[in-house]
């Protein structure tokens, strides 16, 4: 890989290539039909694919780029056996992400600059339950404290090209650049909201009442919810709960910004993703795919709702 690339250009190409590894692992353990399912807290699970797609992608980046610091999801996220399977540490990069045009802002950015939030399986719950088109493999790089980049890998969509079938698809974004891997649709014309279908409470229930929305479609993953609105299968995605964590919402901001969206807390407040920051979105998570129904939501939240999240 060329070094004359800049280097975030570079750690993007290489996220897109490592994701779609770990979506292999993904499928291969639900395969082996061996989950190895732990329960790690109320509605919270890992499974043996949470695991090993975790220990590919920490594997493979910190080979090539050792300097910058990585999160993820799964516990000692940095502590990496030394014998994993050879086959998992991947080293190629994808050949129409190291053709973009940095950003001016992010070419002269070091490696010590960069943190990395990892969720090895986003939709857990989901992928033991069976709705395997609700999972995805995020990867989302921030620098000063603001995701500049990401990857979201869907490891069961399904295609066809030129006659072939297809498993899996990697879609990646890097504002100011580009949006890779399909092209983003417009809004649906009445209001559909995205939300949680395994985390609700009678706060996250109020915020959605408020909005008179044409319909509610309850998924898993917050990756897959702003796909839904990527995809302009929803306008606003609302979840008025701290239940996500920064790993879930680091590659899903930066790939919807890239698009024109924003994400932010339930406040209007974007999220920081520096290394020292606590790992809970505390104040719940509001997204649209652009700015006009962004904040159109975001005006629709009373204040009594917002206070309550706030505490």
């Amino acid at each position: 890989m060329s070094t004359s690339v800049p280097l975030i250009v570079r750690l993007l190409a290489s996220s897109v290539s490592v994701a779609g590894r770990a979506g292999k692992i993904v499928r291969d353990v639900m395969s082996k039909g061996e989950l190895g399912i732990v329960e790690k807290g109320k509605d919270d699970y890992q499974t043996e694919a949470d695991r090993s797609a975790q220990r590919c992608i920490i594997a493979s980046l910190s080979a090539q780029f050792p300097k910058m610091s990585i999160i993820g999801e799964e516990d000692n996220p940095n502590d990496v056996e030394d014998d994993i399977p050879s086959d998992w540490l991947v080293v190629d990069a994808d050949k129409d992400v190291l053709k973009l045009e940095c950003p001016p802002g992010l070419r002269e950015v070091k490696e010590e600059d960069i943190v990395v939030w990892v969720d090895p399986l986003d939709g857990t719950s989901e992928y033991t339950q069976g709705f395997l088109e609700h999972v995805t493999v995020l990867i989302g790089i921030s620098v000063n404290e603001k995701p500049v980049a990401g990857v979201i890998h869907q490891p069961y969509f399904k295609s066809v090209d030129g006659g072939e079938k297809k498993i899996g698809r990697t879609i990646w974004g890097l504002p100011g650049a580009a949006v890779g891997g399909f092209t983003p649709a417009p809004p649906p014309d009445s209001l559909i909201i995205t939300t949680t279908r395994s985390h609700s409470n009678p706060l996250v229930e109020r915020a959605l009442q408020v909005m008179n929305a044409a319909q509610i479609l309850r998924v898993g993953g917050a990756g897959y919810k702003v796909l839904q609105l990527l995809e302009g299968v929803a306008s606003v995605y609302v979840f008025a709960s701290p239940g996500c964590k920064k790993w879930d919402t680091c590659a899903p901001e930066a790939v919807l910004a890239a698009a024109g969206g924003k994400l932010t807390d339930i406040l209007g407040n974007m999220y920081k993703y520096g290394a020292a920051e606590s790992r809970p979105n505390k104040t719940g998570v509001l997204a649209a795919v652009n700015e006009e129904l962004h904040s159109f939501a975001l005006s629709q939240i009373p204040q009594e709702l917002k206070d309550k999240l706030a505490k």
